[in-house]
């Protein structure tokens, strides 16, 4: 599977060639929610295929994808760990948050107990959490949520929806396959929002705010909303300088989140799909099931302004940076560990005082994808010569097999911090290393 250099547009290659040119009705916006939130994770069984089939499955009891907080609230996720493994809450998004990096600021929760995390939101955006980390290979699969911090002044939208994917290896018996562990001869599953398929009415002339969030534990993926514009507002829960997707699609790694606006505008009783293409076939995992009865307004919304800034820095001064060089994938395996090896003990990949700039340059050393994800700074992805960046923050990143890319970020939280790497293979180590900001 080939990628492209742009990380939000597919390779014409291999991610555009196969994509060509009945859920419940749910709130238009889902209502927002305060204080303590409890998940349960539990022994379950999901519907992945046949009706006489199910799979045996750790989940959560409660629906997180429509969790709504407000900008500078506090989100207290109380966890009761059910089942038999340790968990650590690993939160996306998450910047200048030291005690909660997991491993690190945290130590799981053991199997049985019940604890609480307080995390502050800060900035608003579409975070990704997850109690996967060091919880791998041998186990069944562990689940992964997503909440959304309105911003004080939201734009205005008829629609609020979040869409988590998630992938399965399944054996004939419909039993799940670990991830890090061989999944040879197995079939690939997708969900959204824990269903099969998701149904999102709409009524022509609405307009919906789709927050997109790649749960898949390896896997990249493409995403094309047919016979729509897609324009894209945020990028890994901060804002972007707004602009259409091309061709309607765009690809995110595992962890990534994409605000996307979407203006309803075919006529009543279409029904349209959202497809994933993961470089095999092309899969329907949503519809766009438009009313029969006429438009919500006479006239489109005029086009989206800006989301609000949240507070990033305006600039990153590259001229004094301090310059980092690391190496991803097969031939770094000797610096990044397992997460049962994981110590402050062990060598930090950099160290930098506060307030300074930080360059790095990584190079995929695999002859693979890999994807890469900083925790508590946001970056941003520079240009060739340096002399500029993307229109957009990132804290994940995509890189093709041999590829070099260079961000930049600020450093402005003391701490020490993790970095997470890993192959597209299923089979694949989930490796970390980590930074100190002094």
């Amino acid at each position: 599977m080939s990628l492209s250099r742009n990380p939000f547009q597919p390779s014409r290659r291999a991610l555009l060639a196969g994509l060509g040119t009945a859920a419940l009705l749910r709130p238009a916006i889902g209502q927002t929610v305060q204080g303590q939130q409890q998940l349960r994770l539990r022994d379950t069984r999901l519907q992945l295929g046949a009706p006489e089939a199910q799979t045996a499955a750790w989940r959560f009891n409660a629906d997180s994808f429509s969790w709504r907080f407000r900008q500078g609230e506090t989100f207290d996720l109380d966890l009761i760990n059910a089942v038999t493994t340790p968990v650590s809450v690993n939160v996306y998004g998450l910047d200048g948050a030291p005690h909660l990096v997991p491993l690190l600021g945290q130590q799981p929760i053991p199997a049985g107990k019940r604890e609480t995390r307080s995390i502050p939101l800060k900035r608003a955006g579409t975070y990704f959490f997850e109690t996967r980390l060091g919880s791998e290979g041998g186990a069944p699969p562990l689940p992964c949520g997503a909440f959304a911090v309105l911003e004080a002044n939201p734009p205005q939208v008829d629609r609020d929806e979040t869409l988590v994917i998630e992938d399965w290896r399944l054996k004939a018996d419909r039993s799940a396959i670990p991830p890090g562990t061989s999944a040879a001869g197995s079939q690939t599953v997708y969900t959204i929002n824990d269903r099969l398929d998701w149904t999102i009415p709409v009524r022509k002339h609405q307009r919906l705010r789709l927050r997109f969030v790649n749960g898949c534990q390896r896997m990249p993926i493409a995403l094309y909303v047919e016979g729509h514009e897609v324009q894209v507002m945020a990028i890994d829960g901060q804002p972007a300088e707004p602009f259409k997707a091309r061709r309607a699609s765009f690809v995110l790694a595992p962890g990534s989140r994409l605000d996307a606006i979407l203006d309803a505008m075919l006529p009543p009783s279409s029904r349209v799909q959202i497809m994933l293409h993961d470089g095999t076939t092309p899969k329907a995992i949503a519809t766009l099931l438009y009313a029969s009865d006429g438009p919500v307004r006479e006239t489109p919304l005029p086009p989206p302004a800006p989301l609000p800034d949240n507070g990033l820095p305006a600039q990153i001064p590259l001229v004094n940076a301090q310059r980092t060089t690391l190496a991803l994938g097969a031939a770094a395996d000797a610096d990044w560990v397992a997460a049962d090896r994981l110590s402050t003990q062990l060598p930090a990949a950099f160290r930098v005082k506060r307030g300074r700039s930080v360059v790095l340059a990584l190079t995929n050393r695999a002859a693979q994808p890999v994807t890469f994800h900083m925790h508590g700074h946001h970056f941003r992805l520079l240009d060739r010569l340096d002399d500029g960046w993307k229109p957009y923050w990132l804290d994940t990143l995509l890189f093709d097999a041999g590829q070099t890319q260079r961000i930049a970020f600020l450093a402005e939280h003391p701490g020490n911090w993790l970095m997470e790497t890993m192959s597209i293979d299923w089979s694949s180590p989930r490796l970390l290393r980590w930074f100190a900001v002094e």
